[in-house]
């Protein structure tokens, strides 16, 4: 579910995920059809694989992301992280977790100007003490944003409004 219910741009094929699992093909193939059939995923060929993604158009599907962002520890990040910091512009998720791969550090970029690195440093102890997780941050101008983020998948997290 976390691999393809945390970030809805996130498509696999079969055999990928049998790789990365590390389970039988035949195992990741039934639990594909079932999320297929339930219309929770959706499918399309590319050449001779069928990938996989999260059919976000599903009543279910921001319950389901919610969950999973909970579970994770993300929206304690979100509420720790992102107020008082500076100039927060947009916040992601970058590394495995934007990949949907569970990991045990989360990859934070922070976008926007004057952000106090020291405070962010400061909330971020006390985020990894409630979700037991470590996170990494790296905080970026809104210019540089576009260069970091075209070789690295990313789930934004919260944008200011």
């Amino acid at each position: 579910m976390l691999k393809f219910f945390l970030n809805k741009e996130t498509t696999s094929y079969l055999r990928n995920l049998e790789n990365e699992f590390g389970e039988s093909s035949n195992a990741i193939r039934v639990e594909l059809n079932r999320l297929e059939a339930a219309n929770l995923l959706s499918s399309s060929f590319r050449g001779n694989k069928k990938y996989f993604q999260a059919n976000d158009e599903h009543p279910l599907y921001q319950e389901i992301n919610s969950i999973l962002k909970k579970t994770v520890g993300l929206d304690k990040i979100i509420e720790k992280v992102t107020s008082n910091i500076g100039n927060l512009q947009k916040a992601y998720v970058t590394g495995d977790l934007a990949k949907g791969k569970d990991s045990s550090v989360i990859d934070l970029l922070l976008v926007g100007d004057s952000i106090d690195s020291s405070y962010v440093a400061a909330l971020t102890s006390k985020a990894e003490k409630l979700i037991h997780r470590r996170i990494r941050f790296l905080c970026i101008q809104e210019q540089e944003r576009d260069e970091y983020l075209k070789n690295s998948p990313a789930l934004l997290l919260w944008k200011n409004i």
